[in-house]
């Protein structure tokens, strides 16, 4: 019996990975595991023992929960203040959480998004515009190889539904990760962009954004931050320039993300802000800021709630 609870409790990682990349934060990542072990736990021995496979089992029971968790946090997120964005996380959180999988050498954006541990925040924005049902389906097949029979019992759908569903999730995912770059030139793109940064001069900053760049900063209301998205190099420059100016005291450090080299921001030791941008053709095209408290929980060890 010992080692059956040990082994249900090996598995508290690899659902945590599961429910971020379901939910987007790590506090309700945290909600999604703790129901699926308060749902085992409710289960008689003998249902137990008839579990041939309990990590399977726990699998596709968090997927059911974060669906049904998915469609009250998307009513809460319209009514969230200004742009919301997924929780950051430094890329080694879970490594190995997904367990071993087959190696590939394919350039296909797709298949690195489900072969990586680490998960990026491109990739949550592109998961966050997905419908529940196509989320759920997306995470637990092509991440964590549920099969398809599997889904469709935990979700309360058919199977051929449950493959339409992950092809139309697959589909966007696809789309919107076609011009990936290679992590080496995104973090000597992000260097360069943090020395021009650092010259105080637009013109400087100006070589490392896209025309058409767009900067999103979400601060939940609790904390000072953009509203609105804002849009163009030379607005974007300006605003980040004049962070900076009120801001000369912050102290900026490299950190890898899943999209590669981000930016962290210290202010007196505790962290005030993370960065991570998305780069395409040389220049950077998409700028996350996440200074909401309750998203650098985290990073603030005072605050922190997640335990290992």
């Amino acid at each position: 019996m010992d080692d059956d609870l040990d082994d249900v409790f090996r598995e508290r990682r690899r659902l945590l990975a599961l429910g971020y990349r379901m939910t987007g934060t790590l506090t309700d990542a945290e909600d999604v595991v703790q129901e699926t072990y308060l749902r085992w736990y409710r289960l008689s021995e003998e249902e137990r023992a008839a579990i041939a496979n309990p990590a399977g089992w726990l699998t596709t029971v968090a997927g059911r929960v974060a669906l049904d968790l998915l469609g009250s946090a998307r009513r809460r997120r319209e009514q969230y203040v200004g742009p919301w964005l997924p929780e950051p996380v430094p890329a080694e959180l879970f490594a190995g959480a997904i367990g071993s999988r087959t190696a590939t050498t394919s350039e296909d954006p797709l298949d690195r998004v489900t072969l990586d541990d680490d998960v990026s925040t491109a990739l949550l924005v592109v998961l966050e515009a997905m419908t529940p049902a196509e989320r759920v389906a997306f995470v637990l097949h092509d991440v964590f190889a549920v099969p398809f029979d599997e889904i469709a019992e935990a979700v309360g759908r058919s199977s051929a539904a449950v493959r339409q569903l992950a092809s139309s999730a697959r589909r966007h995912v696809r789309e919107n990760r076609a011009t990936a770059v290679p992590r080496a030139e995104h973090d000597r793109v992000v260097r360069a962009f943090q020395d021009a940064a650092r010259t105080g001069e637009i013109g400087a900053l100006l070589r490392f954004l896209a025309p058409d760049v767009e900067l999103r900063s979400d601060g939940g209301g609790a904390v000072s931050a953009a509203r609105n998205v804002v849009s163009g190099a030379d607005n974007v420059a300006r605003f980040l320039l004049g962070i900076a100016t009120k801001n000369p005291h912050f102290i900026v450090e490299e950190r890898q993300f899943g999209d590669g080299l981000g930016l962290v921001f210290r202010d007196e030791g505790r962290v005030h802000s993370v960065m991570n941008l998305h780069v395409e053709a040389g220049v950077i095209t998409q700028l996350w800021v996440v200074l909401n408290p309750a998203k650098l929980t985290s990073w603030n060890p005072a605050q922190q709630e997640i335990t290992e």
